[in-house]
């Protein structure tokens, strides 16, 4: 059997910790039988043979930027049948101003609501709310995520803007409470798959930091989510 190749990219805003978050899914490729590269940095995805070569990119870079031949080398790569995955920040708001790296990945992080102002002390916590994420049907089924239980978070709670192109795996809900501007409940995606061309996407929106993705039923999503989105055999 050939050994499928994984490259993880990592870097963008240090406050998401790239290097130890994902050096927690490295022992769990090596495992399953990857061959892994890491890099530091977008340029990677420039290199056409690299990527051609690649059975599944792990991204966990937050911001950033992303130049146009790093994103063509990504989207191609994808399209031929690279498996594309990520968790928060790191693929769900990357690289901001690139309306196509947008349309490969469906979805877009808009905001974390906040604590109440009167409970806010200017830390990371003032975003941190407790939230249920709940599967929905298609999610009870998905091999990515079925058999999981509906789960609570106390941490970042991801509003997404999105398009109905993604298969939604999982959402939250966010409350219309008095110091907010909206005025009824809003229902995120909080996991989700896409396919483009021959390639499959998987983003998790929880893991803010390597506590929430040792969450036992985060961390078996974004792994199941590794193994699902990697180069299938009527792609190579």
């Amino acid at each position: 059997m050939t050994q499928k190749r994984a490259l993880v990219v990592r870097g963008g805003w240090e406050g998401h910790e790239p290097v130890k978050a994902t050096e927690l899914f490295l022992p769990f490729l090596r495992d399953n039988g990857y061959v892994v590269r890491v890099e530091e940095s977008t340029d990677v995805y420039a290199d056409t043979a690299e990527m051609a070569g690649t059975d599944l990119v792990v991204q966990c870079v937050t911001m950033s930027e992303i130049t146009s031949e790093q994103l063509a080398g990504l989207s191609s790569a994808v399209v031929a049948g690279t498996g594309f995955t990520g968790w928060h920040g790191g693929i769900a708001d990357s690289f901001r101003a690139c309306a196509d790296y947008l349309h490969l990945v469906g979805g877009q992080f808009a905001s974390h609501p906040g604590k109440e102002p009167c409970e806010r002390r200017g830390e990371a916590a003032d975003n941190f709310l407790p939230h249920t994420i709940a599967f929905t049907e298609a999610g009870r089924e998905h091999p990515v995520t079925a058999g999981l239980a509906d789960f609570e978070l106390d941490t970042e709670q991801y509003w997404v803007l999105h398009d109905d192109l993604i298969d939604v795996l999982a959402t939250t809900t966010h409350p219309a409470r008095p110091w907010q501007p909206w005025h009824r409940p809003v229902t995120s995606p909080a996991v989700w798959t896409r396919r483009w061309g021959a390639g499959r996407i998987v983003v998790t929106t929880p893991g803010h930091s390597v506590d929430v993705l040792e969450n036992p039923t985060v961390r078996t999503i974004i792994e199941r989510g590794m193994l699902w989105a990697t180069r299938t055999a009527s792609a190579s």
